[in-house]
């Protein structure tokens, strides 16, 4: 039986949101956590030591873009993520499979696995539950994602029937590779992944599943592929119910308030996006009081901080005037100060989040926290 890797610390009176601790081969994690995306072994422009000063446990990296370059054998040779990239602490790593499921024209699933071919150089190659398993072992992932099917929202019962058969099929493959993996002396961990579209029996059928295995976590997929945030509530609300209650739960590709909010309230404890730095190249900061788009007009002599409520270093530092400035004359430094201020910015709100949990008011800085950031969008798009 695989270790338990959880410890819930406390659960909120007002929700299902709780605090905890994930024990993993780099440090502690504690949570709920927001995991920054560092796609292709590095979070866009910003170092490990910028990271590491605002204080995350753990990040992540994607097995596709890692396998394609540099390659899993060089960063094997490497000593693994860790010894590549100089980040010392834990690294969770996507299967790569919503990349190639993405190339559309490029792929061809089977039962086997996926075939496709190279978003780079064009040359073909095959992804299969026990190939993805050691590829992460190869790069040494602390967690590891199962290579699944995602099927969009909208998409028919029977092809979201085919997906889940087949992603079924993978997990009970990659669990069983990645046994083997940890008797070799592997110490990361496989998290499973719940699919079944929106069809709620799917949905059931896949999460008793995933339930049923003797893994250390759980991740819940198939969310935010495009449906209403209504949609997305009640989903996830429904999916939650049918898992444990002693393993980590994390949903894929959300990083923004209002979802990591729901996500918090409904028991999830892990969520990741590259929004984050993905809207920093775009002059936009996240703030208390909305989103601010650096690079407007008014701007130009406004001397205070890009979010006054802030107490990070670009906040400290720097003014909206110099940061639309340099946004304008396109220096690589607005990309930087922005990541580093917008990645800043979601792990004191998760981190208040915690401390709201564990003094059971967190649904009461849910609704004030999401009425002062929605007030504060209203106010920037007048």
């Amino acid at each position: 039986m695989i270790e338990s890797i959880f410890e819930v610390k406390h659960s909120s009176k007002d929700s299902k949101a709780r605090t905890g601790v994930m024990h993993l081969p780099h440090g502690d994690v504690k949570t709920p956590v927001f995991m920054p995306v560092g796609t292709k072994g590095t979070v866009k422009a910003v170092d490990k030591d910028s990271l590491e000063e605002i204080g995350f446990e753990i990040i992540l990296a994607n097995t596709y873009h890692m396998y394609m370059r540099p390659g899993a054998d060089l960063v094997e040779e490497a000593g693994g993520l860790h010894g590549f990239t100089k980040w010392n602490r834990n690294f969770l790593t996507d299967s790569g499979g919503f990349q190639v499921f993405s190339l559309k024209g490029l792929r061809k699933i089977s039962d086997e696995g996926v075939t496709f071919r190279s978003d780079i150089d064009g040359s073909k190659h095959l992804f299969t539950p026990e190939n993805v398993v050691q590829t992460q072992v190869k790069i040494n992932s602390d967690i590891q994602m199962q290579l699944d099917v995602c099927s969009a929202h909208g998409v028919s019962r029977k092809e979201a029937e085919k997906a889940l058969r087949i992603t079924t099929d993978w997990t009970n493959r990659a669990v069983k590779e990645w046994l083997i993996q940890r008797e070799n002396g592997y110490k990361g961990y496989l998290f499973p992944i719940v699919q079944g579209n929106f069809f709620e029996d799917l949905r059931k059928q896949s999460a008793e599943f995933v339930a049923s295995l003797d893994t250390a976590g759980i991740a819940i997929g198939g969310l935010s592929v495009g449906e209403p945030p209504q949609e997305f509530a009640k989903m996830l609300q429904y999916t939650v119910q049918v898992l444990p209650s002693d393993k980590p739960l994390y949903v894929m590709g959300i990083g923004t308030p209002e979802y990591i909010f729901e996500a918090v309230s409904n028991g999830v404890d892990m969520f990741d996006c590259v929004q984050p730095t993905r809207i920093a190249r775009h002059g936009l900061y996240f703030s208390r009081r909305g989103m601010v788009s650096i690079k407007q007009k008014r701007f130009e002599h406004d001397f205070s901080p890009a979010d006054p409520e802030c107490d990070c270093k670009v906040c400290r530092t720097y003014s909206r005037a110099y940061l639309r400035h340099i946004f304008r004359e396109q220096e690589i430094l607005s990309s930087m100060l922005a990541s580093y201020h917008n990645l800043y910015f979601l792990d004191r709100m998760v981190k208040d989040i915690r401390t709201a949990i564990e003094e059971d008011r967190f649904e009461e800085f849910r609704k004030k926290f999401l009425e002062d950031f929605a007030s504060g969008a209203v106010q920037e798009a007048l």
